[in-house]
């Protein structure tokens, strides 16, 4: 049974920082790209930031260039998002994606909530 597992959400106050985790199960991590994306309430789901299966390749969204970074750890099958210089547009609902290239197959978790509020 795959499972993703987000965690690392909470309050914080513009211009603070958050790292979310997304721990993977069931899975061969290594075979996945993985992406954060978020959606904030009356927005659709947009892609935040992605990494390849490798780690090699990065991509974001323009919104968050230089204030957020998204790693990925093997030995715990596990992705981050580190998110600095927080803004109150950032409060969303952020989602962890697994998605293998080669079978197209992908697996979402359940979400976190991120609040970035004075």
């Amino acid at each position: 049974q795959v499972q993703l597992v987000e965690s690392g959400g909470g309050l914080v106050q513009p211009g603070g920082s958050l790292r979310l985790s997304c721990a993977t199960s069931g899975l061969t991590f290594s075979l996945y790209a993985m992406s954060w994306y978020r959606q904030a309430p009356g927005k659709e789901r947009e892609l935040v930031a992605g990494i390849s299966s490798t780690g090699g390749s990065t991509n974001y969204a323009d919104s968050v260039k230089g204030r957020f970074t998204i790693s990925r750890d093997e030995a715990k099958n596990t992705v981050y998002l580190q998110m600095n210089s927080l803004k109150p547009e950032d409060t969303a609902v952020y989602f962890c994606k697994a998605h293998w290239p080669i079978t197209g197959r992908v697996y979402w978790g359940q979400g976190t909530q991120v609040i970035v509020s004075s």
